[in-house]
C-alpha cells in the first residue's frame, strides 16, 4: 500500500486554511463602497428647452384618466376636499381639444392638501411619446392653487434626454367642469446639451 508523507499534507492544509481565512476577512473589512466618484463629466453644456402642451384630467365618464384612491376619514373641510388623493394617467396634447395630437402622458398623483382653499400637491412624470424625446420623462413637483389665474411648479428631474433636468412649469386653466379639467402647461427646462453621452455614458448606468 502506498503511503504519503504526513508533513507536506499538514503544511498544504494549513496554507489553504490561511488563504481562505484571509479572503473572508478581506471581504468583511472591505465591503463595496456606498458611494464612489465617477469620471468627471462635462455638465456645463446645458441647453434651455421650451415646451407647450395641454393636460387633460378626466374624473368621470366611460374612460376616466384620474381615479380617487384615498380620502380623509375625518370630514375637516368638504369644500376644499382636504385629504383626497388621486392617481392620474392624463393625456398631454398639442392643442386644448381632446382631438389634438397626443405628445405624451402625465402619470403620477395629486392630493388636496389645503384646508383653506382648493389647493393640490402634485407629483407627476411627463412621459413623452413623439420625436426625439420619445421615452424620456420630465418630473414636476409643486403646489397648484386651482382657482389662481397662473400657477408655478418646479421641474425637479427627469430621465433619458432629461437627466439632470431642472426648471419650472407655468400653469393656466383652459377649462374646468365637474368632471374635466384642461390645463395649459408651459415648461422651461435646463438639461444637458450632450444628450447622446447623457444616455450612453457607462459611468452613469
Amino acid at each position: 500500500m502506498a503511503t504519503f508523507p504526513l508533513k507536506p499534507l499538514i503544511y498544504y492544509f494549513l496554507f489553504g486554511f490561511i488563504i481562505f481565512t484571509y479572503n473572508i476577512q478581506t471581504k468583511a473589512t472591505n465591503p463595496p463602497k456606498f458611494s464612489t466618484t465617477l469620471n468627471t463629466i462635462r455638465l456645463n453644456q446645458e441647453k434651455l428647452s421650451h415646451f407647450h402642451f395641454y393636460w387633460h384630467d378626466k374624473l368621470g365618464g366611460r374612460d376616466p384618466t384620474a381615479v380617487q384612491v384615498a380620502t380623509s376619514t375625518i370630514n375637516i373641510s368638504p369644500a376644499t376636499r382636504f385629504g383626497d388623493v388621486y392617481v392620474v394617467d392624463d393625456p398631454l396634447t398639442e392643442g386644448p381639444t381632446a382631438e389634438s395630437k397626443m405628445v405624451g402622458r402625465a402619470q403620477g398623483l395629486y392630493t388636496y392638501s389645503s384646508k383653506e382653499e382648493v389647493g393640490l400637491l402634485m407629483a407627476m412624470n411627463f412621459v413623452f411619446m413623439v420625436g426625439e424625446y420619445s421615452g424620456s420623462t420630465i418630473t414636476i413637483l409643486g403646489r397648484n392653487i386651482v382657482m389662481s389665474k397662473e400657477r408655478e411648479m418646479a421641474v425637479v428631474g427627469g430621465s433619458g434626454l432629461f437627466r439632470f433636468a431642472r426648471g419650472y412649469a407655468k400653469l393656466k386653466t383652459y377649462s374646468l367642469s365637474v368632471t374635466t379639467a384642461i390645463v395649459e402647461f408651459i415648461l422651461n427646462v435646463y438639461n444637458w446639451a450632450n444628450t447622446t453621452n447623457a444616455k450612453n455614458n457607462s459611468d452613469m448606468e
